[in-house]
C-alpha cells in the first residue's frame, strides 16, 4: 500500500490508477464515480495533474505507461478524497483498502512528525533514542509491507539520516527486485521531502 503513495505538490496522494487497482475496480469506474458525484470531491480532494506530472509519472511507474496515450488528464486522490470514495465505492476490496490506506497514512504521518521532533531534542537523551527506535519501527512497517517474499534471500541496508534500517528480503525476479528498488528511491525521497518541509 505505502508504496503507492506519492508526494505531488507538496501532497501525499495516490493515482486514480493504483486507487482502482487497490480498490479492485476499473479506473473508469473511479473516473465515473467523481464524474456522478461533484459535490463529494471539492477542492483539495482531487489533484488533477498537468502534463508535466503526467510526464514525470509515467517515467517513474513502469506500469503507468498507458497514460502516455489518455487524452485524459489523469488524476490523483488526496487522504480526504480516498476516504470521500471510499463512501460511494463499496466493494469489500474497497473496504479493506481504505482500513490499509487509513493505516498507510497514519504510518506516514507519525513518522513525519518523529522525523520533525529528532534534531529538537538533545542528543543521547532517551527521549531522542526513544524518537530514533520509533523511527526506525515505522519505516520498518512500511517498508516490510511492500517487500517480496519468496526465493532468494538478500539483505538491504538502508541509512536514512537519522534511521538505519536493515532487512533481509526474499527476491521473487529480476524484474520485481527492480521495481523494489525503485519504490525504496520513492521512499527515501518521500523521507527527504519531509526533512525539508
Amino acid at each position: 500500500m505505502e508504496e503507492k503513495i506519492i508526494t505531488l505538490r507538496n501532497q501525499q496522494v495516490i493515482l486514480s490508477n493504483h486507487v482502482a487497482e487497490l480498490y479492485g475496480v476499473e479506473t473508469r469506474e473511479i473516473n465515473q464515480a467523481v464524474k456522478n458525484n461533484p459535490d463529494k470531491f471539492p477542492e483539495g480532494y482531487i489533484i488533477e495533474l498537468n502534463k508535466k506530472e503526467k510526464e514525470e509519472v509515467i517515467k517513474n511507474f513502469d506500469n503507468l505507461g498507458n497514460l502516455l496515450y489518455s487524452p485524459a488528464p489523469p488524476k490523483a486522490f488526496t487522504e480526504k478524497g480516498l476516504y470521500m470514495l471510499a463512501t460511494i465505492l463499496k466493494s469489500p476490496a474497497a473496504v479493506q483498502t481504505t482500513i490499509a490506506i487509513v493505516e498507510a497514512y497514519a504510518k506516514l504521518k507519525e513518522l513525519s512528525r518523529v522525523i520533525v521532533e529528532i534534531p529538537q531534542q538533545e542528543d543521547d537523551t532517551v527521549v531522542q533514542k526513544k524518537l530514533l527506535h520509533r523511527g526506525s519501527q515505522l519505516v520498518e512497517d512500511l517498508i516490510t509491507d511492500m517487500l517480496p517474499k519468496k526465493s532468494t534471500e538478500t539483505s538491504y541496508e538502508l541509512d536514512l539520516a537519522m534511521f538505519k534500517l536493515r532487512h533481509s528480503v526474499r527476491r521473487e525476479n529480476d524484474e520485481k527486485v527492480k521495481h523494489l528498488e525503485k519504490e525504496v528511491e520513492q521512499l527515501r525521497k518521500l523521507l527527504e521531502d519531509s526533512n525539508e518541509a
